[in-house]
């Protein structure tokens, strides 16, 4: 399938998500993918994948989003990536498998499956920049593309990254988006902040992150908060807030809530909403998946629903957003 001459390249994983009584084709990158795919903007995924029967059910999921398949490399030795779920009321734990084959990204195949793609955003994460390879392919891709904005979810997993890693990474971005647990972890590492200090005030919270924004020249740093909604810092020094975050009904599980909400940042990005407006419809689409087991919905008419909402205006902006 041939890939859009605009576009936003997605490098990371692809892997499989084994829940207790299924498997679930998942990856915050190819997660965030599929979701652009499905509201008709679509991404050029790259990543890498076995030649098992995991690696079929990545590739099914490439054909079912009508995704380009320009980025995905099948490796002849490494299995595809796998990802053990285990669900508990505190929400769910990760034990992700070391040596997959999203470690191998190769770099020239990567910045060959680039050609005739206008890319104005390439999203990256932390967690495919754990092996040397994949590293290397993510440095190629970025300096093959200098003209893109980067987009860096964090989404640190325990054990599968490097501070060294997480510095690279906020050098090389304009855009982060962070959770609270990661916003922490860096106010620890580059301001000393340490767990056991008294509690920062909402003051000298604001003032640490635009000190971060600062460090790395970012344009752009999103911080999500789960119910409570998100904010977002930008580089004037004023900041947009969401505070009321509708919750589903019902909850299965929080998987993939995190990359709704950048595939739903990316696209009101790239379609020119209102942040205010974008930060609603985010905030409420991640919280529609953690309604749907696993991180995409099967369902691919899940989707249509929000084109209609969003087709008609709705959500109107509330006046839970503050901005300062």
């Amino acid at each position: 399938m041939s890939v859009p001459a605009s576009t936003t390249v997605v490098f990371g994983e692809a892997l499989v998500d084994e829940f207790p009584t299924e498997q679930v084709v998942g990856g915050a990158p190819f997660n965030v993918a599929r979701h652009l795919a499905a509201f008709m903007a679509p991404a050029l995924m790259i990543t890498r994948v076995g030649k098992d029967r995991n690696g079929q059910a990545v590739r099914g999921e490439f054909e079912r989003f009508a995704m380009s398949d320009a980025g995905l490399q099948l490796d002849p030795m490494e299995e595809t990536g796998r990802v053990v779920v285990e669900r508990s009321g505190q929400g769910h734990r990760f034990q992700i498998l070391p040596r997959q084959a999203y470690d191998f990204i190769n770099a020239g195949a990567a910045t060959a499956g680039l050609a005739n793609v206008d890319a104005g955003l390439v999203y990256f994460g932390t967690l495919a920049q754990r092996e040397q390879g994949s590293s290397q392919a993510l440095g190629a891709v970025l300096d093959a593309l200098p003209n893109a904005k980067r987009y860096l979810d964090l989404n640190l997993r325990p054990g599968q990254y490097t501070e060294a890693t997480v510095t690279r990474s906020l050098t090389a971005a304009d855009i982060v988006k962070v959770n609270e647990e990661e916003l922490q972890a860096l106010f620890q590492w580059y301001f000393q902040v340490g767990p056991n200090d008294a509690p920062l005030s909402t003051e000298q919270v604001h003032a640490a992150c635009r000190a971060l924004m600062d460090r790395f020249a970012l344009e752009t740093l999103i911080v999500t908060l789960g119910h409570r909604g998100s904010v977002v810092f930008l580089p004037d020094g004023s900041l947009v807030a969401h505070r009321d975050n509708p919750a589903p009904p019902f909850v299965i599980d929080t998987v993939g809530a995190g990359d709704a909400f950048s595939a739903i940042f990316l696209l009101g990005r790239a379609r020119g909403w209102p942040l205010a407006l974008t930060l609603a419809r985010a905030n409420e689409f991640a919280g529609a998946v953690c309604a749907v087991a696993g991180a995409v919905p099967r369902d691919l008419n899940f989707y249509d629903k929000w084109v209609a909402r969003w087709r008609e205006g709705a959500p109107a902006i509330p006046s839970a957003f503050t901005s300062r």
